[in-house]
């Protein structure tokens, strides 16, 4: 028994496949995922999504917000996340990440307030903790 797990986004379908458990971070905290877990929607955060495979493998991909939802019938149990956009831990162009992060704080130490300039700096800080595959 396991999970039924398909991330996509607009443009993409990222990935799909089976796992034994995903974890997440709705804007309401951290949700762990099971196989028949009951059904549920959360809005998702800024994040990375760990999705645990066999034994010690693990999927991580960064999210930037969307939703999680949970259907589980009979012996399946299927999780959705629907990103705004979505990227691999090894898909991570960490240059542009960097530039992208300074360049954020950069404008926010000249305008406190810009909230489009707090959300890509937590896009950058997010994807480069994702750190190598």
């Amino acid at each position: 028994m396991s999970l039924e797990v398909h991330v996509v986004t607009p443009e993409r379908d990222v990935w799909s496949g089976e796992a034994t458990m995903v974890v997440a971070h709705g804007i309401e905290g951290d949700v762990g995922i099971l196989q028949g877990h009951a059904p549920m929607l959360i809005r998702l955060g800024i994040s990375p999504i760990r999705i645990h495979r066999d034994s010690a493998e693990e999927v991580r991909a960064g999210v930037d917000g969307g939703f999680l939802h949970v259907t589980s019938e009979g012996d399946v149990t299927r999780v959705d996340v629907l990103a705004h956009d979505a990227v691999f831990a090894g898909e991570v162009d960490r240059a542009h990440e960097e530039r992208r992060r300074n360049q954020m704080e950069e404008r926010l130490r000249q305008v406190a307030e810009d909230e489009h300039a707090k959300e890509e700096l937590e896009k950058a800080v997010m994807r480069l903790g994702l750190g190598p595959v």
